[in-house]
């Protein structure tokens, strides 16, 4: 280990030690205590990972590793900044974290309380609730052989809590929304979310993360979703931090008999993004269909691992990722499907896309499929190119010049995805910043 990576790791170890001290984790239950103190051991032991481990062999981290990330200071936003930043039409509970800290004052859990449903934060709720928290906070994210949800447990300050009791439908989607101020010193945070929806409940779940200014910052973020039989949920992840961020977040979705989810992430901003995201179909007649889309444009990078796990037989899984890549970016995507040895009948379709708008942008894709029963259905595909000329000259011989021609199709291939979304408001609202996103990146200017 070298002596930078080892001052780092002090660094590290130094703000849980000051974690320790405050009243929020000095007033959590002993077993939450005994996780934050593991899962800092196993950092220590892990460290970063570097490009020599196989999940990160297409993704340096060493630009976040020799960072010295400090726990990101309290700060305010004011209601006129959070209206300019965010998706922030919607009516429902919303619940708004500042540098990873909840803020009330922007909050709304009315909606919440009169639906029936527990929308509050980590924080509060470990106090009042530990017993309906425990068999699901870090249950579902494993940490001990991951650096960045082992840094997590060990770091977290607050996060989102969703809980939907049994029978229950809840019209109006959850939004939580995480800023950064992103100060002028490199600043770190860690949010969770959980989510626990109880048989036959349905709920959508908007999780978006932005960014005030320009300044780099560094999010290490966890989800956790466990949806019982018979429920439904929407979930939507948007990224839209600044071009100078780091996100590492895990998200990891376990799913009960005849359940139902649908989760899209969208990704149109960040330096460096990696976003893992797991599905476990523990129960029989469990659907799950994952989404995504993202542009990279410059140096961006942005990295996708998705791993899909049928335990169970009778289950379906559908995905489609697609990335617009212009400039140097790059872009990572590796979908694994496992279908375990009891898990026949299984059908399980893998798509991922990539449209290449330069000669300098780049993506690695590695479909997997780990197959150990013999009645299943499952296929995967992985395509890469560029705009296609007779397109274009269809588009150019109606009137349009090449830059339209080229948005047009960049839309067209984009919208794929967004049109997926049944949140009408929320596709409204991810088009019109796609479209926005579009001429930052240089798309129209090759006349």
């Amino acid at each position: 280990m070298s002596t930078e990576t080892s001052v780092n790791l002090d660094t590290y170890l130094a703000q849980f030690e000051l974690l320790q001290s405050t009243r929020e984790v000095a007033d959590a239950p002993a077993s939450i205590r005994q996780l934050r103190q593991e899962a800092m051991t196993r950092f220590s032991q892990l460290g970063f990972p570097t490009t020599r481990l196989e999940d990160w062999r297409f993704t340096n981290v060493e630009r976040i590793a020799k960072s010295q990330f400090e726990l990101a200071d309290e700060a305010t936003v004011s209601a006129a900044q959070f209206e300019a930043l965010s998706f922030s039409t919607l009516s429902g509970p919303r619940l708004i974290f500042v540098n990873g800290r909840f803020a009330p004052a922007l909050s709304n859990t009315d909606g919440a309380i009169q639906a029936g449903v527990t929308v509050e934060n980590l924080g509060h709720a470990l106090t009042k609730q530990s017993v309906q928290l425990e068999p699901h906070l870090a249950q579902l994210t494993p940490y001990r052989d991951r650096a960045f949800p082992a840094l997590n447990m060990a770091l977290w300050q607050d996060g989102a809590f969703v809980s939907v009791p049994n029978n229950t439908t809840l019209n109006e989607p959850i939004h939580l929304l995480f800023i950064s101020t992103a100060p002028s010193k490199a600043a770190a945070t860690y949010p969770r979310v959980l989510v626990v929806l109880g048989e036959n409940s349905r709920s959508t779940v908007i999780e978006e993360y932005v960014s005030v200014n320009n300044s780099p910052h560094f999010t290490n973020a966890v989800t956790e979703i466990d949806i019982g039989p018979g429920s439904t949920l929407d979930h939507y992840k948007v990224l839209s931090e600044n071009l100078a961020a780091y996100h590492v977040a895990s998200s990891n979705l376990r799913l009960g008999r005849d359940s139902t989810t649908r989760s899209t992430s969208v990704t149109l901003g960040g330096s460096l993004v990696r976003n893992d995201i797991g599905a476990l179909l523990r129960g029989e007649g469990a659907e799950c269909t994952l989404n995504g889309l993202y542009l990279a444009d410059s140096d961006q990078l942005v990295d996708s691992h998705t791993t899909i796990d049928h335990a169970v037989p009778h289950c379906n899984s559908h995905e489609l990722y697609k990335g617009v890549l212009n400039g140097h970016g790059r872009s990572v995507f590796n979908g694994k499907i496992i279908v375990r040895i009891d898990a026949q009948k299984t059908d399980a379709k893998q798509t991922n896309q990539a449209l290449l708008l330069s000669e300098d942008a780049q993506i690695n894709t590695k479909p997997e499929l780990e197959i150990f029963a013999d009645d299943v259905k499952c296929t995967h595909g992985a395509t890469v190119g560029q705009l296609a000329d007779d397109a274009l000259f269809y588009l150019r011989a109606r009137g349009l010049d090449e830059a339209q021609a080229r948005r047009v199709l960049i839309h067209a291939f984009a919208n794929d995805v967004l049109s997926r979304i049944s949140l009408d408001s929320l596709r409204a609202y991810l088009e019109a910043a796609l479209l926005k996103q579009l001429p930052m990146t240089g798309l129209e200017a090759r006349a």
